[in-house]
């Protein structure tokens, strides 16, 4: 017989020791959520502390290259010259 069909007094009540594992688990992961977004945060946090240290040696290197290439340009020139003067 279900619990639907007998009187309302006769019915059985809720098992509340489900109702509470079911809270627990949530809480639980609600828990762990938190705890996954923490961690993710201050390996952000870490990654921008990294980035804004590496700043000044990417905008050196920048400048180094720049170097490089009129160097590179100077020497194209004078190998020219000295081609040309060898003819």
């Amino acid at each position: 017989m279900s619990d639907l069909s007998l009187p309302i007094g006769a019915r059985q009540a809720p098992d509340f020791r489900l109702t509470l594992a079911i809270l627990l688990t949530l809480v639980l992961q609600a828990i762990a959520a938190l705890l996954w977004v923490g961690a993710a945060a201050q390996r952000l946090d870490n990654l921008e502390s990294e980035i804004k240290l590496q700043k000044p040696i990417l905008e050196r290197m920048a400048r180094i290259e720049a170097q490089v290439a009129a160097v590179r340009s100077s020497l194209d020139r004078i190998e020219n010259h000295i081609d040309q003067e060898a003819k």
